[in-house]
């Protein structure tokens, strides 16, 4: 159904727009459970300052909304703008504040669906790439588009692939590798004629030495476009939480891609990731030599002393009031890198990004 009024929050921000296509009960549902259904203008009231998590929550709500017609062949009325509207909001947060859009991929990871929150990630970090390779404003909306729409061929069955503790059947691996080559067709059939966008669509499971899918290219023959997707999905594949393998700290992904690297990865292109991203990437949870646990909140003069908030104090309390620390201070050196699961067995409360990040990371 089309939605019949705007949807608000109960701190007034816009959720959907009137018109907006709600495609499946799971819409609905995950509406309700946040209780944000009006059908009214919102009070007057202060404007709110811009979130980069509204943005990114909002792209990850469209996003799922708009997948699954497309995921089923069917037409989607105004395909391309609405799109194009979930693009801008990812490049708005990201404009707000790209240390926070990109530690929203460690720390934003319960907002939406799977499929429609790791592909919204997968653009964030694409588009980090895109830039720092001084690609241009096209080539940059490409990867954009490329990252949120790379899936769609396997949207029926990636919920349930994130949720398993199996290994996927034979049918199932047949699916997967099937994907881009399904995901190109689905965007044909919508009306994208944007050879650029499909090509990246269709090989981001390419490897330099040929043993991608579904092509078998080699190198050169990769696009460079769908090599900076394919980086960005592996590393926000790695470091979430999926029901077959517990998510990867974010220094341990890069590590593992730039092992990968040896073989499979383009080196130039990972040691880009690692310098984007940096040596403990923002989000990254640490203990200090101090015993205080925190999270990395921003990047330091050198990639090695990056700021961190500490969240737990040497004696394993919560801190009431969390603490800045300049890890180029000797006593507030980071010692070692901690896992969420290492985290969650220190049983605190989880992290609210605002708590660290100010409003500009407020989720509601």
């Amino acid at each position: 159904m089309l939605l019949p009024w705007d949807v608000y929050g109960e701190n007034g921000a816009l959720l959907i727009r009137k018109g907006h296509m709600i495609a499946s009960a799971n819409q609905i549902a995950y509406l309700v459970e946040r209780g944000v259904f009006e059908d009214q203008q919102p009070p007057e009231a202060a404007p709110e300052p811009p979130s980069v998590l509204r943005k990114l929550n909002a792209a990850y709500l469209e996003l799922h909304t708009l997948l699954q017609g497309l995921s089923m062949g069917i037409a989607v009325p105004d395909f391309r703008r609405r799109l194009d509207d979930i693009a801008l909001m990812v490049h708005a947060a990201i404009e707000l504040d790209p240390d926070i859009a990109a530690a929203s991929v460690l720390h934003n990871q319960h907002a939406a669906p799977y499929a429609a929150r790791h592909s919204v990630n997968t653009a964030v970090i694409a588009v980090l790439l895109a830039r720092a390779r001084q690609r241009s404003r096209n080539d940059v909306m490409t990867v954009t588009l490329a990252a949120l729409t790379m899936n769609v061929g396997m949207l029926a069955h990636h919920q349930r692939w994130h949720d398993s503790r199996t290994a996927l059947s034979a049918d199932d691996r047949a699916r997967m590798l099937a994907h881009p080559q399904r995901s190109a067709q689905l965007l044909r059939q919508a009306g994208v004629n944007d050879e650029a966008w499909l090509h990246c669509v269709l090989h981001h499971h390419e490897n330099e030495d040929g043993s991608g899918y579904p092509g078998g290219q080699v190198g050169a023959q990769i696009p460079l476009l769908s090599k900076l997707v394919a980086l960005a999905d592996r590393y926000c594949a790695r470091v979430s939480e999926r029901g077959y393998k517990p998510a990867m700290a974010a220094n341990a992904a890069l590590r593992d891609m730039l092992l990968e690297a040896r073989l499979t990865l383009d080196i130039h292109l990972v040691t880009l990731v690692i310098r984007e991203l940096g040596i403990y990437p923002i989000g990254t949870w640490v203990r200090l030599i101090n015993g205080e646990v925190g999270v990395v909140s921003r990047r330091g003069l050198q990639s090695t002393t990056p700021h961190v908030e500490s969240v737990i104090g040497p004696r394993g309390a919560p801190l009431d009031v969390f603490l800045k620390r300049d890890t180029r201070n000797p006593l507030h050196t980071i010692r070692e890198v901690l896992t969420n699961a290492q985290v969650a067995a220190l049983h605190v409360a989880p992290l609210r990004m605002a708590q660290v990040w100010g409003r500009a990371a407020a989720a509601d």
